[in-house]
């Protein structure tokens, strides 16, 4: 059979590279006892009433759930009290993102902004979608430039994407800055919609004083993505949320493919929102964990950036060969961390918080590591 004419888009594309599995570090090293910290997954698991309403439903898992998934709609109307009409759930955030794309992309024609460095999902499957991708440069420390984001739009750019608190830097803007961007896209292109990504905005100190959606400020061109993956602790149910205006919502629920959410995600779902306990102690083990880390590593000599997020950014001392060394020394160790080349970062590392046991064996091995490599020979 000749090759198929892929689509040169699709042809031009770098894939998302994921965080390393337990799985294959264990086959490539030989070792039974894997700690991963590279995808900022719960460090507690899942709740138990996830996994009891798992077991409970399994033996449905023959039978299709309900279309449009009325009761979790119903359940997130209320946790964030706004009108269900606002509310659409999908596949991870991840497809909510990549209908957004489909629903207002013409090929060829429009164009998204996106922060560089950025979660790639924005610009790959932007490009899938036929848009022209403009990248705006993050600030050195970090921080979002939005003057130049804004300089990036014009009257054919119909997404724009930030995500806060950032990946990979943890980095998380006031939430004056984020409504002054709003107020000024919809001033000047009344056709753009901003995307705001709070995937890790559970883990904010002080949410409502991060999140325009925690303060209930919901400018009519903003559309607001939330995940089950993190502080709910079900990131193998693909499950995600978005707050979009209602004429929009309206339009991603006709163009959603059917049943994409599966039943057990759904009624995991529905139980992780009522596990308020669970949520708050992932929350309060997150938040110690993250100081516990952060001091640890600055104590190495590791520059260390605030985080608002369940991971830290950081940098070796050393440069992009000790970045390297560390990375491949605690694998070696049966401890997975997040090189950050796919970011363009050589020198980064990330490292998400895990439990008290993962920390203290990720810190301990750290030192090692950089002990082992300001040893080696050059």
């Amino acid at each position: 059979m000749r090759e198929l004419r892929v689509r040169p888009e699709v042809q031009a594309l770098d894939p998302y590279v994921p965080g390393l599995s337990i799985a294959e570090i264990q086959q490539k090293y030989g070792i039974s006892q894997v700690i991963k910290m590279a995808s900022n997954e719960n460090p507690l698991g899942a709740s138990p009433l996830v996994q009891e309403a798992l077991c409970r439903f399994a033996s449905y898992a023959f039978r299709y759930p309900q279309g449009g998934n009325p009761r979790l709609v119903n359940a997130l109307a209320t946790l964030h009290n706004i009108d269900q009409n606002r509310i659409v759930v999908g596949n991870g955030s991840d497809e909510i993102i990549d209908l957004l794309l489909r629903l207002l992309i013409n090929p060829g024609k429009n164009s998204i902004v996106c922060c560089k460095p950025c979660f790639s999902i924005y610009p790959i499957q932007g490009r899938i979608a036929g848009a022209q991708i403009r990248l705006c440069p993050l600030n050195e420390d970090f921080s979002f430039n939005f003057d130049g984001l804004l300089g990036l739009v014009d009257a054919d750019t119909r997404l724009a994407f930030i995500t806060t608190p950032d990946n990979p830097s943890g980095y998380c803007p006031p939430r004056a800055s984020v409504r002054a961007l709003a107020d000024r896209l919809t001033s000047a292109f009344p056709d753009c919609l901003l995307v705001v990504d709070e995937a890790y905005m559970d883990f904010a100190d002080d949410e409502a004083g991060a999140s325009l959606l925690a303060a209930h400020e919901l400018p009519d061109n903003v559309v607001f993505l939330r995940t089950f993956s993190k502080s709910y602790g079900m990131a193998g149910l693909r499950l995600g949320y978005g707050v979009l205006p209602s004429s929009l919502a309206s339009w991603f629920w006709r163009a959603r493919l059917p049943f994409s959410v599966n039943l057990l995600a759904e009624e995991g779902g529905l139980a992780a929102l009522a596990d308020a306990a669970f949520r708050e102690a992932t929350l309060q083990a997150t938040r110690d964990g993250r100081k516990m880390l952060t001091r640890g590593l600055a104590d190495m000599g590791c520059v260390v950036w605030p985080s608002a997020a369940n991971f830290l950014l950081f940098q070796p001392p050393g440069g992009a060969g000790s970045a390297r060394a560390c990375f491949e020394f605690l694998l070696r160790k049966g401890i997975i961390i997040r090189s950050l080349n796919s970011y363009g970062l050589p020198e980064h590392l990330r490292v998400s918080v895990g439990n008290a046991q993962e920390n203290n064996a990720f810190l301990s091995n750290m030192r090692d590591a950089l002990n082992t490599s300001r040893t080696s020979p050059a």
